[in-house]
Parts: structure tokens; sequence; C-alpha cells
């Protein structure tokens, strides 16, 4: 496909270029195999070279007047808007995302833009007062400097762009690292989408590689002052270890285990609509995807029933064909490492009330029941398909069993009485949580971010100027200070 071919290279200093890597990132349609584009890594002496460039061009961004900053990234959203089609469809064929997960992935990202668009014009300083007479206390945001941007598969355009484009309009340079599997929805689109709308060379730098290459160069370097990551835990505990042995700020967006609690006067059809979405939305690889779904013994019966049934219906295939609702796991290894834990788990003890098979990268839904109260599924990040059952018998077991968890990311309670859904959010120990609706939320003005192992600092709205400015103070003395000698 040209579209990959195009965009298959490495971008620094505003020159496409191949890495000079002694092998190849091979990106691959996860549903039919197809080869899309093959990429020379990057090396450690590029990723260099990316950071200088930013070094380079950062203070002249920093200095241009915000407004016409907010005229580049004005230009962006145009183009994103112009070339939605074609962005769906890449979405479609890299990760395969369904349409209905290209479309929700397109509609946040154009969101975000416009709320970074916005941004160019927050930072404000402040005049505080002095105990000492005559002095003026003036304290500036300015732009961190450069800031690396590490996404991930699942929704690579948006999570890449969710960085970039705040870290951009606050007056900072960015060097980007897409995941290996998205290396053009993540990585060098964004370029193309930014270069084309006129953004001067250097201030974007797309270097597509891996650890395997380089090391922790890209978080060692001496240039960035902030690292911005979404991944897994485990990556990201790495990550943190890394930038804090470099005296470099983190921000983490990692991993969940979210509960979706069903009390005992829920709206049941419409709470099964809202646990089936947050549970199979592309497929579960969503870090905010309800993993458990904690039902009242009262109506567990009634729930289950129309839950197993709803799932049951789902449509497996095709990312490609807009009927489908489930398109395949991101690559081989997914797959089977998701049909290995079903299979597990029902080893194990528990009940399947559907046991989804593998066929390729494609795994039709699972849904688990009946587990031991030790069984380990319960307290990992499920990045598939597979929904847990668990019952509970008041609201006080429902919280206890909800926070039985290292993770703190995002969940749900679902309730007649809005105020007792309130309540029981507030004793879950997460960053986020929803009265009456799904899981899977995100909005470009409010803080989004985990508790536990679930992350560190927020992004969107004010939090991204918490995260890609810093403070300083410049005093002035109007009059003379006394000096003791």
């Amino acid at each position: 496909m040209s579209f990959f071919t195009d965009l298959a290279h490495q971008y620094i200093d505003g020159e496409w270029r191949p890495g000079k890597g002694s092998w190849d990132i091979i990106d691959f349609n996860p549903f039919n195999g197809e080869k899309l584009a093959s990429i020379p890594v990057a090396t450690a002496e590029e990723v260099d070279q990316a950071y200088r460039a930013a070094e380079r061009a950062q203070q002249a961004w920093a200095d241009t007047n915000p407004y016409a900053r907010r005229t580049v990234l004005e230009k962006a959203l145009r183009i994103v808007e112009e070339r939605e089609p074609e962005i769906a469809e890449a979405i479609v064929a890299e990760l395969g995302g369904t349409h209905l997960k290209a479309g929700f992935e397109l509609h946040l990202a154009k969101e975000f833009l416009r709320e970074a668009i916005q941004l160019a014009l927050r930072p404000a300083g402040q005049i505080l007062p002095s105990p000492t007479e005559g002095k003026e206390n003036r304290v500036y945001r300015v732009p961190v400097g450069v800031v690396g941007v590490i996404s991930p598969f699942n929704f690579p355009f948006l999570l890449s762009l969710k960085s970039v484009a705040p870290a951009l309009a606050l007056g900072n340079a960015v060097v980007l690292k897409p995941h290996q599997n998205t290396p053009i929805c993540g990585g060098t689109l964004l370029a193309k989408v930014f270069e084309d709308a006129g953004l001067p060379a250097g201030l974007l730098n797309v270097v597509v590689t891996d650890i395997a290459e380089i090391g922790d160069t890209l978080l060692e370097h001496p240039v960035p002052q902030v690292i911005s990551f979404t991944g897994s835990d485990k990556v990201g505990r790495h990550v943190a270890t890394v930038c804090a042995a470099n005296l470099k700020r983190v921000v983490l967006e990692l991993g969940g285990n979210s509960a979706l609690i069903v009390l005992d006067d829920a709206d049941l059809d419409y709470a099964v609509d809202a646990a089936v979405f947050s549970r199979y939305v592309h497929q579960g690889q969503v870090c905010m995807a309800a993993n458990r779904i904690l039902v009242d013994r009262a109506v567990e019966a009634e729930f289950t029933e129309k839950f197993v049934a709803k799932v049951a219906s789902l449509t497996v295939g095709d990312p490609a064909d807009p009927a489908t609702q489930i398109g395949p796991l991101i690559n081989s290894s997914q797959a089977e490492s998701v049909s290995r834990l079903v299979d597990e788990t029902v080893e194990s003890g528990a009940t399947a009330l559907l046991h989804g098979r593998a066929d390729g990268n494609l795994v039709s839904p699972s849904v688990l029941t009946g587990l031991p109260a030790d069984s380990p599924v319960l307290q990992q990040e499920i990045f598939g398909p597979v929904a847990l059952l668990v019952p509970f018998d008041g609201e006080d077991e429902a919280v206890r069993i909800a926070n039985d968890t290292p993770y703190g990311l995002s969940g749900a309670v679902h309730t007649g009485n809005i105020e007792r859904g309130v309540r029981v959010g507030q004793r879950i120990h997460t960053g986020m949580i929803h009265i009456n609706d799904g899981t899977v939320h995100d909005e470009p003005i409010v803080p989004f971010g985990g508790e536990k192992s679930s992350g560190l600092g927020r992004l969107n709205g004010e939090s991204m100027v918490e995260a890609f400015t810093t403070q300083k103070w410049i005093s002035v003395q109007h009059g003379r200070s006394q000096f003791p000698f």
C-alpha cells in the first residue's frame, strides 16, 4: 500500500530518511498478515540526532508568538479533517481496528487537537508579593524544552497526538517513538500531518526503533527534560526508574484492571450494554476496559443471562467489514497469550459461559465466572476479549473486590440512585470512575490518569500545562537591598 510505504521512513530534522540500523521493523496487517511496510530501524546515533535537532529548533519556537504556534495546530486539525477517511483506513489496516473503533479514535483525536489549539494561549504568569521592601516576584510559565514521547499500539494516532500536540502548543520540541506494531499511525503519519501544517523542521522528530537496537538511549539522553510514556506498567516501572536516575520528569499512563459494578437497583439492560462495550471495544485492548464486571447477587442471574446473550451476538471477523465488532488482536503472540490465559483459568476452576477460540489473530469473546477468589487472573490486566463476572453481596463487598487489585485507572458504577453511585465511586481507589456509564472515556479538559500501578501524573486540560511547562522565578529589586556584609 503506497500510503504505508510513503511513510516508512525516519523523520529527523525535517528530513525523511531510512534508518541506519542493520535490521527492519516489518509492519503487518494483523488480520490478514499483509506486509504493509518495512522500515530500517533508527540507531542510537539517530536518536541523538533527533534530540539534538529538537534542541536546536526549540528555543526559536518557544520565542514564537503563541498565536503563530496556534495557527500551525489549526492547520494540523484541518488536515486531519480532510484526510479522515484515509487515516481511518490506515487504522483498520495497521492495528486491526474496526470502522467503529477508527471513528471513535479520530473523533477524540480531533477533540484533543482543538484543545491543544487553546493550550497555546493558556500559560499564565504571576506577580507575587515579597516580604522584602521594594522587591517584585515574577513567576513565569516556560516550556520544559524537549519532550520524549513513547506511545502504544492500541490507540496509536490518538495517544501519540495527545502528548505531541500539547507539548508543541506550549513551545516545546518533541521526539516521538511509536510502538513497533504501529509505526505509521502512531508515528510518521503525525510527522506528515505537522510537516504539511507548516511546523518548522526539527520540532517534531519520529524515530522508528526498538530497545533491542537503542537500549535506554531514548530515556537517558541528556536533552529531554520530560518523558511521556503510555503502555504497560512493567515497562512503565523501567521508564520511571531510568528517568529518576537521570533526574527527568515522567508522565506515565499505564495499565488497568477496571471494575464495572452493577448494584441491585441498576437498569440491567443499560448496564449490560455499558459492560459489553467497556469490555470488548477494540477487542479489549484498552487500558480502561472493564476487566472485571461485579454484579450484586440479587440481580446476578438476570444480568448474566442478558450479558452472555449480547456477547454471543457480537460479530467477529475482518475489521474492514463495517459489520465487524470484534477484529484481530495486534499480533500472534497476544492472541496466543489470551487464549492460553482463558484455558488455564478454566482448568483452575472457573466456568466458561463462553469459551473464545483463536483463529489466527482473531480471538472470539470469552465470558468466565465462578472464579476462585485467589485466581491470578483477577489481579492482572487482560488485553483481549475476556470478561470476568464476579458476584458480590452489598456495597461493602463490591468496594472491597473492586479495590483488590494493584491497578487504579478507571471504573463504573450502575445504580438507580445517582448519589449512591457517587458514594460508592468515592470509595474506589482509582483515578477515574463513571456513574451509569462505561469505563472507557477520555475528554480533552478533564484530568486523565491513574493511581497505584496505573501511572503517575495526569494529562488533558490544565494538566498538560503542568506536564509540559515549568515555572521560573525572576525577582526584581526596585529599591536597594541591605546586605549583612
